[in-house]
């Protein structure tokens, strides 16, 4: 409601701006309204036992390698010791947080969730190279009673479809559905049932295949309104359904006011077409 009070206000005042003929006035708000996701903070937690691939996932879903500046370092033993943030390198109101592995010497489980403060967090990933264990469970259930979401990721997909394509019966999607059972199974073996719960297949090396599109789509439409343009805009354009929808986005808030008056369509166009050039060549997946 907040949300439409403020878009309110602004085709208000772009109104007002135009009835004046001050059509300079009604481009910045325009310009306004369009870079407004700038200034909403989305956090992420990447979560999981050491050697999940966590900080892999972190670098691959700010579009970064692991050799590029700012990339969070990557490992065969536990790399992350406390609770790293990493901006994004186009939306530093987006940040993705490398949690330390649980379960290890220096982060055991019963004084994990002291260490981290999980009420920042928008949401949580939880990451694992085999299955999920008892203190990825331990883990959900403190979220869960955060009334926070999280979602539950398989990493290093290609590896196993790469062993596994030695065998002569290989079968892609036999292998992938064999990879989620076993996952849902242990989980329930810990003692964790839910209808909701998913579990995403990923390859932190090719976000376009597998259950990455998926994972997208679901956070997409889980987070509050106010957050989804910026998680959209964020990610990288790992396939060109993320492109059409980044391209959607913003032909809709053109459309808005490009309904408003004539006078304003040469501004807005400009505007909106350096703001959605920027949104689809920064970001660019590789």
């Amino acid at each position: 409601m907040e949300d439409q009070d403020d878009n309110d206000q602004i085709e208000k005042e772009v109104k007002e701006a135009l009835q004046m003929d001050d059509r300079a006035s009604a481009a910045a708000k325009i310009q306004q309204y369009l870079e407004r996701d700038k200034n909403v903070s989305l956090n992420i937690a990447v979560t999981g036992e050491s050697g999940s691939g966590k900080s892999t996932f972190v670098n691959a879903i700010r579009g970064v390698h692991v050799d590029d500046k700012g990339a969070a370092p990557t490992g065969c033993v536990e790399t992350t010791m406390e609770a790293t943030p990493y901006l994004h390198p186009n939306y530093p109101n987006v940040t993705v947080w490398d949690l330390p592995g649980i379960g290890t010497m220096k982060f055991p489980a019963d004084k994990y969730l002291e260490k981290v403060d999980f009420e920042k967090f928008d949401f949580f990933i939880i990451i694992s190279a085999d299955r999920f264990t008892e203190y990825d469970v331990m883990l959900v259930k403190e979220i869960q009673r955060m009334k926070k979401k999280f979602y539950f990721v398989r990493s290093k997909i290609d590896d196993n479809i790469r062993n596994e394509k030695r065998k002569k019966a290989f079968d892609k999607e036999k292998t992938l559905t064999k990879i989620r059972d076993k996952c849902i199974k242990g989980l329930q073996e810990q003692g964790f049932e839910s209808p909701e719960a998913q579990v995403f297949l990923v390859s932190s090396f090719d976000l376009h295949l597998y259950d990455f599109p998926l994972l997208e789509d679901t956070l997409e439409r889980e987070l509050p309104e106010h957050k989804r343009d910026v998680f959209m805009l964020a990610m990288p354009n790992s396939s060109l359904e993320m492109i059409s929808k980044k391209k959607k986005a913003f032909q809709a808030k053109i459309k808005h006011f490009a309904t408003l008056s004539a006078s304003s369509v040469s501004e807005l166009a400009e505007d909106a077409q350096r703001v959605l050039s920027k949104a689809l060549s920064l970001n660019d997946a590789e």
